[in-house]
Protein backbone atom coordinates (compact mmCIF):
# COMPACT_ATOMS: atom_id res chain seq x y z
CA UNK A 1 0.00 0.00 0.00
CA UNK A 2 2.69 2.40 0.86
CA UNK A 3 6.43 0.45 0.05
CA UNK A 4 5.45 0.58 -3.70
CA UNK A 5 4.64 4.05 -4.08
CA UNK A 6 7.40 4.93 -2.08
CA UNK A 7 9.62 3.70 -5.00
CA UNK A 8 7.85 5.61 -7.95
CA UNK A 9 7.43 8.47 -5.32
CA UNK A 10 11.47 8.31 -5.08
CA UNK A 11 11.90 7.91 -9.00
CA UNK A 12 9.37 11.10 -9.63
CA UNK A 13 11.89 13.37 -7.29
CA UNK A 14 14.52 12.29 -9.32
CA UNK A 15 13.03 13.56 -12.63
CA UNK A 16 10.62 9.92 -14.17
CA UNK A 17 7.70 10.65 -15.56
CA UNK A 18 5.51 8.14 -13.17
CA UNK A 19 1.82 6.36 -14.61
CA UNK A 20 -0.03 5.83 -11.52
CA UNK A 21 -2.61 3.19 -12.59
CA UNK A 22 -5.85 2.84 -10.24
CA UNK A 23 -8.87 0.71 -10.05
CA UNK A 24 -11.47 3.45 -11.73
CA UNK A 25 -14.46 4.10 -9.21
CA UNK A 26 -12.83 4.33 -5.05
CA UNK A 27 -8.99 4.00 -6.83
CA UNK A 28 -6.04 3.54 -4.61
CA UNK A 29 -7.09 3.07 -0.83
CA UNK A 30 -4.10 5.45 0.32
CA UNK A 31 -6.85 8.18 -1.01
CA UNK A 32 -8.69 7.21 1.81
CA UNK A 33 -5.77 6.08 4.99
CA UNK A 34 -5.08 8.42 7.65
CA UNK A 35 -5.98 12.26 8.07
CA UNK A 36 -8.72 13.86 5.66
CA UNK A 37 -8.86 16.90 4.98
CA UNK A 38 -12.02 18.31 2.77
CA UNK A 39 -12.47 14.91 1.33
CA UNK A 40 -8.85 14.83 0.30
CA UNK A 41 -6.23 12.38 1.98
CA UNK A 42 -3.43 14.54 2.93
CA UNK A 43 -0.83 11.66 3.25
CA UNK A 44 -1.99 10.69 -0.50
CA UNK A 45 -1.45 14.35 -1.50
CA UNK A 46 2.78 13.68 -0.65
CA UNK A 47 3.08 10.07 -1.60
CA UNK A 48 1.68 10.52 -4.85
CA UNK A 49 3.17 13.61 -6.17
CA UNK A 50 4.14 14.08 -9.18
CA UNK A 51 2.01 11.34 -10.64
CA UNK A 52 -0.34 11.46 -13.52
CA UNK A 53 -3.49 8.86 -12.34
CA UNK A 54 -4.88 6.68 -15.08
CA UNK A 55 -7.89 4.21 -14.32
CA UNK A 56 -7.76 1.42 -15.52
CA UNK A 57 -9.49 -2.03 -14.58
CA UNK A 58 -6.84 -4.90 -15.22
CA UNK A 59 -9.26 -7.82 -14.29
CA UNK A 60 -10.97 -6.72 -17.86
CA UNK A 61 -9.26 -8.95 -20.64
CA UNK A 62 -9.58 -6.22 -23.30
CA UNK A 63 -7.95 -3.56 -20.73
CA UNK A 64 -4.65 -6.49 -19.87
CA UNK A 65 -4.28 -6.22 -23.52
CA UNK A 66 -4.35 -2.91 -23.68
CA UNK A 67 -1.47 -2.59 -20.99
CA UNK A 68 0.56 -4.72 -23.07
CA UNK A 69 0.77 -3.09 -25.95
CA UNK A 70 1.38 -0.10 -23.70
CA UNK A 71 4.53 -1.52 -22.39
CA UNK A 72 6.97 -0.37 -25.03
CA UNK A 73 6.46 3.22 -23.94
CA UNK A 74 7.78 2.56 -20.63
CA UNK A 75 11.58 1.54 -18.82
CA UNK A 76 9.93 0.47 -15.52
CA UNK A 77 6.97 -1.10 -14.45
CA UNK A 78 6.13 -1.45 -10.56
CA UNK A 79 3.19 -3.56 -8.83
CA UNK A 80 2.22 -4.20 -5.25
CA UNK A 81 -0.29 -7.04 -5.71
CA UNK A 82 -0.13 -10.76 -3.88
CA UNK A 83 1.95 -12.60 -5.70
CA UNK A 84 0.03 -14.93 -8.43
CA UNK A 85 -2.37 -11.56 -8.78
CA UNK A 86 -0.35 -10.54 -12.02
CA UNK A 87 -0.84 -14.46 -13.45
CA UNK A 88 -3.92 -14.83 -13.24
CA UNK A 89 -4.65 -11.68 -14.99
CA UNK A 90 -2.30 -13.14 -17.92
CA UNK A 91 0.02 -10.56 -16.85
CA UNK A 92 3.26 -12.62 -15.64
CA UNK A 93 6.39 -10.58 -16.32
CA UNK A 94 6.99 -13.49 -18.95
CA UNK A 95 4.45 -11.97 -21.02
CA UNK A 96 5.18 -8.28 -20.04
CA UNK A 97 9.00 -9.04 -20.85
CA UNK A 98 8.01 -10.37 -24.45
CA UNK A 99 6.15 -7.14 -24.95
CA UNK A 100 9.23 -5.24 -23.86
CA UNK A 101 12.32 -6.97 -23.29
CA UNK A 102 14.02 -3.82 -21.75
CA UNK A 103 11.58 -3.65 -18.81
CA UNK A 104 12.64 -3.12 -15.32
CA UNK A 105 9.72 -4.91 -13.44
CA UNK A 106 9.66 -4.50 -9.64
CA UNK A 107 7.52 -6.94 -7.42
CA UNK A 108 6.46 -5.64 -3.91
CA UNK A 109 5.18 -7.76 -1.28
CA UNK A 110 5.22 -8.44 2.23
CA UNK A 111 6.43 -12.00 2.11
CA UNK A 112 8.43 -12.39 -1.37
CA UNK A 113 7.34 -14.12 -4.29
CA UNK A 114 8.06 -18.08 -3.04
CA UNK A 115 8.38 -19.49 0.69
CA UNK A 116 5.55 -20.78 3.01
CA UNK A 117 4.29 -16.97 3.30
CA UNK A 118 4.05 -15.95 0.32
CA UNK A 119 0.06 -16.40 0.14
CA UNK A 120 -0.36 -14.32 3.41
CA UNK A 121 -1.81 -10.80 3.06
CA UNK A 122 0.34 -8.36 4.96
CA UNK A 123 1.65 -5.09 5.69
CA UNK A 124 4.73 -3.48 6.98
CA UNK A 125 3.23 -3.94 10.53
CA UNK A 126 4.16 -7.77 10.07
CA UNK A 127 7.44 -7.10 8.43
CA UNK A 128 8.59 -4.98 11.18
CA UNK A 129 6.94 -7.63 13.56
CA UNK A 130 8.60 -11.06 11.62
CA UNK A 131 12.18 -8.78 11.47
CA UNK A 132 12.65 -8.95 15.12
CA UNK A 133 13.31 -5.10 15.80
CA UNK A 134 9.82 -5.00 17.49
CA UNK A 135 11.17 -7.53 19.70
CA UNK A 136 14.22 -5.28 21.01
CA UNK A 137 12.08 -1.99 20.99
CA UNK A 138 10.38 -0.17 23.76
CA UNK A 139 11.30 -1.87 27.54
CA UNK A 140 12.17 -4.65 29.08
CA UNK A 141 8.83 -4.43 31.53
CA UNK A 142 6.67 -3.63 28.55
CA UNK A 143 5.58 -5.66 25.66
CA UNK A 144 7.55 -5.33 22.24
CA UNK A 145 6.89 -1.91 20.76
CA UNK A 146 5.71 -1.75 16.88
CA UNK A 147 6.93 1.83 15.16
CA UNK A 148 3.75 4.74 15.33
CA UNK A 149 4.84 4.95 11.48
CA UNK A 150 4.98 3.12 8.52
CA UNK A 151 9.01 2.20 8.46
CA UNK A 152 8.86 -1.11 6.70
CA UNK A 153 7.10 0.40 3.86
CA UNK A 154 9.58 3.78 3.47
CA UNK A 155 12.39 1.61 3.96
CA UNK A 156 11.48 -1.01 1.58
CA UNK A 157 10.20 2.16 -0.68
CA UNK A 158 13.55 3.28 -0.65
CA UNK A 159 15.30 0.12 -1.42
CA UNK A 160 13.34 -0.20 -4.46
CA UNK A 161 14.09 2.73 -5.87
CA UNK A 162 17.67 2.05 -5.19
CA UNK A 163 17.19 -1.78 -7.31
CA UNK A 164 15.24 -0.12 -9.90
CA UNK A 165 18.06 2.57 -10.74
CA UNK A 166 20.65 -0.67 -10.57
CA UNK A 167 19.13 -2.46 -12.67
CA UNK A 168 18.24 0.37 -15.06
CA UNK A 169 21.48 1.32 -15.58
CA UNK A 170 23.07 -2.27 -16.16
CA UNK A 171 20.29 -2.24 -19.17
CA UNK A 172 21.46 1.02 -20.34
CA UNK A 173 24.77 -0.73 -20.63
CA UNK A 174 23.63 -3.08 -22.62
CA UNK A 175 22.14 -5.40 -20.64
CA UNK A 176 17.86 -6.93 -20.47
CA UNK A 177 15.42 -6.20 -18.41
CA UNK A 178 15.56 -7.45 -14.84
CA UNK A 179 12.28 -9.13 -12.43
CA UNK A 180 13.05 -7.56 -8.63
CA UNK A 181 11.17 -9.34 -6.15
CA UNK A 182 11.23 -7.48 -3.13
CA UNK A 183 10.37 -8.46 0.26
CA UNK A 184 9.78 -5.77 2.74
CA UNK A 185 10.17 -8.15 5.71
CA UNK A 186 13.63 -8.59 4.33
CA UNK A 187 14.21 -4.76 3.62
CA UNK A 188 13.48 -4.08 7.24
CA UNK A 189 15.69 -7.69 8.36
CA UNK A 190 18.74 -5.06 7.34
CA UNK A 191 18.22 -3.21 10.54
CA UNK A 192 18.60 -5.56 13.11
CA UNK A 193 21.33 -7.07 10.81
CA UNK A 194 23.91 -6.47 13.57
CA UNK A 195 22.12 -8.25 16.51
CA UNK A 196 21.49 -11.27 14.05
CA UNK A 197 25.31 -11.65 13.41
CA UNK A 198 26.12 -11.28 17.46
CA UNK A 199 23.35 -14.07 17.73
CA UNK A 200 24.55 -16.34 14.92
CA UNK A 201 27.97 -16.51 16.00
CA UNK A 202 27.21 -15.64 19.76
CA UNK A 203 23.78 -16.86 20.93
CA UNK A 204 23.53 -13.47 22.19
CA UNK A 205 19.91 -11.99 22.52
CA UNK A 206 19.31 -8.19 23.49
CA UNK A 207 16.68 -7.08 25.84
CA UNK A 208 14.01 -4.32 25.47
CA UNK A 209 16.50 -1.65 27.02
CA UNK A 210 14.07 1.82 26.36
CA UNK A 211 16.60 4.49 24.67
CA UNK A 212 19.53 2.76 25.46
CA UNK A 213 21.74 0.57 22.98
CA UNK A 214 23.60 -2.45 24.29
CA UNK A 215 26.18 -1.42 21.98
CA UNK A 216 26.98 1.29 23.18
CA UNK A 217 27.10 4.15 25.95
CA UNK A 218 25.88 6.77 26.53
CA UNK A 219 23.05 6.78 24.40
CA UNK A 220 19.56 8.30 25.30
CA UNK A 221 16.98 11.17 25.47
CA UNK A 222 17.03 13.67 28.54
CA UNK A 223 14.61 15.95 29.69
CA UNK A 224 16.15 19.49 30.44
CA UNK A 225 14.78 21.84 32.95
CA UNK A 226 12.72 23.31 30.58
CA UNK A 227 10.73 20.05 29.87
CA UNK A 228 12.14 19.41 26.36
CA UNK A 229 14.79 16.50 25.78
CA UNK A 230 17.92 16.26 24.33
CA UNK A 231 19.27 13.20 22.27
CA UNK A 232 23.01 12.23 23.21
CA UNK A 233 25.27 9.57 21.93
CA UNK A 234 28.55 8.67 22.37
CA UNK A 235 29.11 5.96 20.28
CA UNK A 236 33.23 6.48 20.44
CA UNK A 237 35.31 6.34 22.91
CA UNK A 238 36.48 10.33 22.37
CA UNK A 239 33.06 11.39 22.03
CA UNK A 240 32.02 9.41 24.93
CA UNK A 241 35.01 11.15 27.43
CA UNK A 242 33.88 14.35 26.19
CA UNK A 243 30.59 13.73 27.27
CA UNK A 244 31.93 12.44 30.95
CA UNK A 245 34.02 15.34 30.82
CA UNK A 246 31.11 18.10 30.44
CA UNK A 247 29.15 16.19 32.51
CA UNK A 248 31.42 15.48 35.97
CA UNK A 249 34.67 16.78 35.31
CA UNK A 250 38.19 14.74 34.65
CA UNK A 251 37.01 12.40 37.36
CA UNK A 252 34.55 11.29 36.37
CA UNK A 253 36.81 10.66 32.79
CA UNK A 254 38.62 8.63 35.26
CA UNK A 255 36.29 6.92 36.77
CA UNK A 256 36.79 2.92 36.10
CA UNK A 257 33.08 2.23 35.72
CA UNK A 258 33.01 4.22 32.83
CA UNK A 259 36.78 3.74 31.38
CA UNK A 260 35.63 1.34 28.12
CA UNK A 261 32.16 0.70 26.18
CA UNK A 262 32.00 -2.43 27.67
CA UNK A 263 32.06 -0.85 31.46
CA UNK A 264 29.60 2.19 30.37
CA UNK A 265 27.28 -0.20 28.99
CA UNK A 266 27.46 -1.95 32.08
CA UNK A 267 26.74 0.72 34.62
CA UNK A 268 24.38 1.85 32.16
CA UNK A 269 22.04 3.53 34.96
CA UNK A 270 24.64 5.30 36.58
CA UNK A 271 25.99 6.95 33.43
CA UNK A 272 22.41 7.93 32.82
CA UNK A 273 21.88 9.88 36.21
CA UNK A 274 25.03 11.57 35.32
CA UNK A 275 23.81 13.07 32.64
CA UNK A 276 20.60 13.47 33.69
CA UNK A 277 21.47 15.20 36.62
CA UNK A 278 23.40 17.62 34.29
CA UNK A 279 20.31 18.13 32.24
CA UNK A 280 17.87 19.00 34.52
CA UNK A 281 19.60 22.22 35.57
CA UNK A 282 19.71 23.52 32.23
CA UNK A 283 17.43 23.92 29.68
CA UNK A 284 17.99 21.61 26.04
CA UNK A 285 19.20 24.69 24.41
CA UNK A 286 21.59 25.76 26.70
CA UNK A 287 22.62 21.86 27.37
CA UNK A 288 22.74 21.41 23.82
CA UNK A 289 25.23 24.17 22.88
CA UNK A 290 27.63 23.15 26.09
CA UNK A 291 27.69 19.35 24.82
CA UNK A 292 28.05 20.95 21.18
CA UNK A 293 30.93 23.22 21.83
CA UNK A 294 32.45 20.35 23.24
CA UNK A 295 32.54 18.52 20.91
CA UNK A 296 30.02 15.77 21.75
CA UNK A 297 26.85 14.84 19.26
CA UNK A 298 23.83 16.33 20.95
CA UNK A 299 20.71 17.53 19.49
CA UNK A 300 17.40 18.59 19.96
CA UNK A 301 14.12 15.54 20.49
CA UNK A 302 11.78 17.57 18.69
CA UNK A 303 8.13 16.74 18.55
CA UNK A 304 6.11 16.56 15.28
CA UNK A 305 4.99 20.26 15.89
CA UNK A 306 8.56 21.44 16.80
CA UNK A 307 10.34 20.24 13.70
CA UNK A 308 8.76 22.90 11.65
CA UNK A 309 10.46 25.65 13.45
CA UNK A 310 13.72 23.58 13.50
CA UNK A 311 16.82 26.02 12.10
CA UNK A 312 18.47 22.88 10.50
CA UNK A 313 15.26 21.27 8.84
CA UNK A 314 14.15 25.68 7.92
CA UNK A 315 17.69 26.54 6.46
CA UNK A 316 17.46 23.29 4.25
CA UNK A 317 14.19 23.55 3.23
CA UNK A 318 13.40 20.06 4.39
CA UNK A 319 9.96 20.56 4.78
CA UNK A 320 7.97 22.55 1.89
CA UNK A 321 4.30 23.85 0.85
CA UNK A 322 3.01 22.85 -2.46
CA UNK A 323 0.12 24.39 -3.81
CA UNK A 324 -3.03 22.36 -4.22
CA UNK A 325 -6.27 22.98 -5.97
CA UNK A 326 -8.65 21.26 -3.48
CA UNK A 327 -6.34 22.47 -0.38
CA UNK A 328 -4.83 25.44 -1.25
CA UNK A 329 -1.43 23.78 -0.04
CA UNK A 330 -0.29 20.47 1.50
CA UNK A 331 2.74 19.81 3.46
CA UNK A 332 5.43 17.10 2.42
CA UNK A 333 9.10 16.14 2.59
CA UNK A 334 11.10 18.02 0.49
CA UNK A 335 12.91 15.19 -2.69
CA UNK A 336 15.84 13.82 -1.31
CA UNK A 337 19.19 13.65 -1.39
CA UNK A 338 19.73 17.00 -2.76
CA UNK A 339 21.08 16.59 -6.71
CA UNK A 340 23.39 19.61 -6.78
CA UNK A 341 23.52 19.89 -10.65
CA UNK A 342 20.45 18.80 -11.59
CA UNK A 343 17.79 19.74 -8.91
CA UNK A 344 15.01 18.08 -8.27
CA UNK A 345 11.61 18.55 -10.66
CA UNK A 346 9.03 20.97 -9.54
CA UNK A 347 5.91 19.40 -7.24
CA UNK A 348 2.97 18.92 -7.82
CA UNK A 349 0.36 17.31 -4.91
CA UNK A 350 -1.19 14.15 -6.08
CA UNK A 351 -4.22 14.01 -8.64
CA UNK A 352 -7.19 14.63 -6.66
CA UNK A 353 -9.49 12.79 -9.00
CA UNK A 354 -9.45 9.47 -10.05
CA UNK A 355 -8.09 8.43 -13.70
CA UNK A 356 -8.18 12.36 -13.89
CA UNK A 357 -4.93 11.70 -16.78
CA UNK A 358 -6.50 8.96 -18.46
CA UNK A 359 -7.61 10.64 -21.65
CA UNK A 360 -4.28 12.75 -21.85
CA UNK A 361 -1.77 10.30 -21.27
CA UNK A 362 -3.70 6.94 -23.06
CA UNK A 363 -3.89 9.39 -26.33
CA UNK A 364 -0.99 10.30 -26.01
CA UNK A 365 0.93 7.32 -26.25
CA UNK A 366 -1.15 5.05 -28.20
CA UNK A 367 -3.80 7.66 -30.20
CA UNK A 368 -7.26 8.69 -29.81
CA UNK A 369 -9.01 5.87 -28.53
Amino acid sequence: MIAAPTTAATLADFGAEVIKLERPGAGDPVRKYGAQRRGQGLYWKALSRNKKSVALDLHDEATQDLLVRWLPRFDILIENFRPGTLERWNLAPARLLEAAPHLVILRVTAFGQYGPYRERAGFGTLAEAMSGIASVSGYADRPPLLPAFPLADVMAGQLGAAAVCAAYARRLRGGEGEVIDLAIYEAVLKVAESQLAEYASNGTLHERSGNRMEDTAPRGAYRCADGAYLALSGSTQAVAERVLAVVGGPHLVADPRFATNAERVRNGAALDAEIEAFCATRTRDEAIDIFTRAGCAAGPLETIDSVFANPQVVARGSLVRVPDPDLGSVTMVAPIPRFERSGAPELRSGPSQVGADTDEVLDADLGPR
